[in-house]
């Protein structure tokens, strides 16, 4: 095979509402003048222009393998390496999210040298589109995969599998929905899912949650779903956090009377009572203030609001399945709700919907790795993933493995490869080698010392470790 081929493609896929010169500017070509990590977050998702550097897509092929780079006609840049030796299986990467700026990046699969000595290929899309974008990553990603063929001239793959981090755990998860299937303009039929930390819930929900508990309990309830970002940032938040704490930035576990019942509503919303919880609670704070003044369109991926708290119970006295107490009683009575605009995530005619959901409706297996004390991405999210899968009867599809990490997205790689053949044995040989997962529901089972040791492979910094001898 010839190493390190470059495929350039000039022709871009038409997009609504966008004059011919801004079409010009969406390829690979950067226009003279233009802001290569410009934030677009303030401009609107009609007038948003993204690029992508080719050269930076190139790379070098690891040893005895070829790789190929470039961009494809929907102006999204891949990657693609396959071993000399190659076994006919295609694993796509699905990156996370790389935030509101101009330029489209690229991220290696973290398995690449694993899957290139036991080959296995791989190949990686920056998607057309920044932001939240999961349509963007799930179509254009499926349109890299069905291009394998006419840009290395290689016969078509034998069996594809997917597998994602973040926001890309939730490209992947959505990957194999039934939904995705029946609507995608680009086909896909993975052979399975490895989903990493990923968005399998409803992320925006649990912000608007916390925002909103917070605010309930420093006095500054809301009267309209958006927090205005000046107002926010200058009055409310502050206002909070002198309510709630002592002193925020010198002790975040030190609450005032009024701030106490915030650690244990957080603690249920993002999972229940755990390992890690408390010295991750901390850490998060300043991060999930960010989405103080968020308006529940995923920077406007959305065309209106789609976050709702309506169904929220909040917790801090009581247990999940318990009565609630009267001061619960009270606050759930009282804090405000917020509601989701009616048809803010419509199916669509072309294609996948703004916000392709994770419904649990499987058509593949799925193998989840989820951080324990994650308070981004939390915990809660694969409690609703197992309840959605239930829900639709594909819950014998779904796997899930959590691993005893405070930060977001920190499984090592000893952890991912051993997901990862998990997913393929499971696949391969059927029902009889499903592998084994850890319960994600059962409350006094998460609540145990040692909950997330079964797959947990490294003792993380402040984090006890496991004991010799795990579950038997």
């Amino acid at each position: 095979m010839n190493k390190n081929r470059t495929v350039l493609f000039i022709v871009n896929r038409t997009v609504p509402f966008i004059g011919i010169a801004l079409l010009l500017a969406a390829g690979c070509a950067t226009p003279a003048g233009h802001v290569r990590h410009a934030d677009l977050s303030s401009v609107p998702p009609a007038q948003r222009v993204f690029f992508c550097d080719p050269e930076k897509m190139a790379f070098k092929a690891l040893a005895g393998a070829s790789a190929w780079h470039g961009v494809r006609p929907n102006g999204a840049g891949y990657r693609i390496e396959v071993p000399d030796d190659w076994n006919g299986v295609l694993v796509m990467y699905a990156h996370g999210y790389h935030g509101t700026t101009a330029e489209l990046t690229i991220t290696n699969s973290p398995l690449r040298e694993w899957l290139i000595p036991n080959g296995f290929a791989w190949a990686a899309s920056t998607y057309s589109r920044n932001f939240y974008d999961v349509r963007a990553g799930i179509e254009d990603t499926n349109e890299l995969a069905l291009a394998f063929s006419d840009i290395t001239g290689l016969p078509a793959p034998v069996k594809y599998y997917i597998m994602g981090h973040s926001m890309g755990g939730h490209i992947a998860a959505a990957a194999v929905e039934a939904e995705t299937l029946k609507r995608a303009e680009n086909v896909v039929r993975y052979a399975g899912a490895l989903s990493l930390c990923g968005v399998v819930g409803r992320l925006s929900r649990y912000f608007s949650a916390f925002i909103k508990a917070a605010e309930e309990l420093a006095g500054t309830r809301p009267v309209t779903r958006t927090n205005d970002p000046v107002l926010w940032e200058n009055v409310i938040l502050p206002s909070i956090k002198e309510k709630l704490w002592h002193n925020f930035d010198a002790d975040k576990y030190a609450f005032t009377a009024a701030g106490e019942p915030l650690y244990g509503i957080l603690k249920n919303l993002s999972g229940g009572p755990r390992p890690v919880f408390d010295i991750s609670f901390g850490s998060y704070l300043e991060r999930l203030f960010s989405y103080g003044a968020a308006d529940g369109t995923y920077g406007g991926i959305l065309q209106n609001p789609g976050v709702d708290t309506r169904d929220i119970i909040y917790r801090w006295e009581s247990f999940s399945g318990e009565e609630l107490t009267a001061a619960e009683e009270k606050f759930n009575k009282e804090v405000f709700r917020v509601v989701a605009e009616a048809e803010a995530k419509p199916s669509r005619r072309d294609g996948l919907r703004l916000m392709p959901p994770v419904r649990g409706e499987l058509t593949a297996p799925v193998v989840t790795l989820h951080d324990l004390g994650d308070l981004f991405v939390p915990f809660s999210m694969q409690q609703e993933y197992r309840r959605a899968a239930q829900a639709k009867g594909s819950d014998d599809l779904l796997v899930q493995r959590i691993i005893r990490t405070s930060r977001h997205c920190a499984m090592n790689n000893t952890e991912m490869l051993e997901a990862f053949l998990a997913l393929m044995a499971w696949e391969i040989v059927g029902p009889t080698a499903k592998p084994a997962g850890d319960d994600v529901l059962n409350p006094a089972v998460v609540a145990d010392e040692n909950y997330g040791c079964n797959f947990t492979r490294e003792t993380r910094e402040g984090i006890a470790a496991c004991p010799a001898v795990i579950y038997p």
